[in-house]
């Protein structure tokens, strides 16, 4: 995970939920409702807003480093790619 100017990486998605739109992501660093990510793995890239985000099914508004939460994402995060704070 490098880390750029401007980013911050908070942590690796470890899960992808296709039908609905859901990436599992375990946390490095603490992530609110509201902050812009960038989720790269190799070449493919895309910016996004954590728009809503869950822990063990229940609404929360911060995750905690350490904890696996899900993020609804515009497009497909496969498991293995890197996410950033921007």
């Amino acid at each position: 995970m490098a880390e750029t100017a401007g980013e911050k990486s908070v942590g690796k998605v470890v899960h992808w939920y296709d039908k609905v739109g859901v990436a599992v992501v375990k946390l490095a660093a603490a992530l609110k409702i509201g902050d812009r990510v960038k989720v790269k793995r190799g070449e493919e890239e895309f910016e996004d807003s954590v728009t809503s985000m869950q822990l063990d099914h229940q609404p929360i508004e911060t995750g905690k480093k350490g904890q696996e939460v899900a993020v609804k994402l515009s497009q497909q995060a496969k498991e293995g790619a890197d996410v950033f704070k921007m």
